[in-house]
């Protein structure tokens, strides 16, 4: 490359991670105990066992309950509110029912309910609030909602470039240190650089799809967004012009489910999205079927219900868009590899902290060293030490 050239990237490489390294350790730091949320919870109690497993919440088992007798079960205890949600376990009978006081209520409004499909009893019922919510808050909005998700993108974005940048600056350093070089005789300066370059590289592919699945993640209100102004609005234009159908006419979800399953043979449901709520529309039930591997379980198929007739509106898999999203969710955060992938998700993490660390320390050593001299440095394969 000419001196110019590397100028550039050496510009391009400094500012977009000096912008965007407070925020990647931050949600590194979060990110950590978040990979293992479910042991978390398990060990902690927060999250429930009722044994018989196998026996799947989302099946049709002998013995699991009806639908609408669970629905039931739920607003009693929700006196005066309405069904937002009802989602479902693939390992044992446990399912939730997510209420409000109105189908188009806040999160913050919402109560969510665990309840034993075998037994018809409440196990439950959770409070957004604890630890492991706090952290989750932290890394997916800083609590400023859709402005905070999206910032962490753009932080996303400047992370992606960094990354391509240093493989840039990275490349002359190959061909005259050789690859893993460690000058271990060096300054620690040096050694810093050296060990910033090389877990740097080593890191690249998994920074390079955590990063781009994060981004992807904070798109998520925009995304969904997009699926309802097009493909559900595609879907339900007969019922464009019809007015908002009230929870006292609503048709019985036993009978719904059965037109969707004959729609959707062989597939699992993974939740219901009740009418008038973000995933559906104001007169239907909308039943989102589960691809049946770890990796394509998120790759849903949406099938619209009318919620009063229980006959069949429409059905079609998620658009390209959605696709990617319900794929990034679980790469993100290593979800669906087991425990062996979360320990290794966890170990790249830690790398990626001390990445961006020591190249804060590097920065802050090389204040006093020109720009014109650090392109003297880079296309060298060298290190100038900071004037004393």
């Amino acid at each position: 490359m000419t001196q110019r050239a590397v100028r550039a990237w050496y510009f391009i490489h400094k500012w977009s991670s000096l912008v965007c390294t407070v925020f990647l350790l931050m949600l590194c730091v979060t990110g950590l105990p978040l990979i293992f949320h479910d042991e978390i919870d398990r060990l902690t109690g927060g999250e429930p066992d009722v044994g018989r497993p196998g026996v799947a919440s989302s099946g049709n088992a002998p013995g699991l309950l009806p639908l609408d007798r669970m629905l039931d079960a739920a607003l009693a205890e929700r006196a005066g509110e309405v069904p937002v949600f009802m989602a479902f376990d693939n390992t044992q009978p446990l399912m939730t029912v997510t209420t409000a006081p109105s189908p188009d209520s806040p999160v913050g409004d919402m109560s969510l309910m665990i309840l034993d499909r075998s037994t018809g009893a409440l196990v439950s019922l959770e409070e957004d609030s604890g630890v492991m919510h706090f952290l989750l808050q932290l890394h997916t909005d800083m609590f400023l909602g859709l402005p905070g998700m999206l910032f962490l993108g753009l932080m996303g974005v400047l992370f992606l470039v960094a990354v391509v940048s240093g493989v840039v600056l990275y490349a002359p350093f190959m061909g005259r240190l050789g690859f893993g070089s460690l000058r271990s005789s060096r300054s620690t300066r040096v050694k810093w650089l050296d060990y910033h370059n090389l877990l740097g590289v080593v890191t690249l592919a998994w920074v390079a799809v955590v990063g781009l699945t994060g981004v992807i993640n904070t798109l998520a209100t925009p995304i969904n967004e997009a699926w309802q102004a097009n493909e559900l609005a595609e879907m339900t234009r007969a019922y464009a012009q019809a007015q908002p159908l009230p929870p006292a006419r609503y048709g019985s979800l036993d009978i719904a489910m059965a037109a969707a399953r004959e729609a959707v043979p062989g597939a699992n449901p993974q939740f219901i999205g009740f009418p008038g709520g973000d995933y559906s529309s104001n007169h239907h039930y909308a039943i989102f079927f589960q691809g049946d591997t770890p990796l394509t379980e998120g790759l849903l198929t949406s099938v619209l219900i009318d919620a009063e007739t229980g006959v069949l509106t429409d059905a079609r898999p998620m658009p390209w868009y959605g696709k990617a999203l319900a794929l990034s969710q679980p790469l993100h955060f290593g979800d669906y590899g087991g425990l062996p992938l979360k320990i290794l998700w966890a170990m790249m993490t830690l790398v990626t902290i001390v990445v961006l660390g020591s190249g804060l320390y590097l920065w802050q050593g090389k204040r006093r060293v020109s720009a014109r001299a650090h392109v003297r440095e880079v296309t060298s394969g060298g290190v100038l030490e900071p004037a004393e």
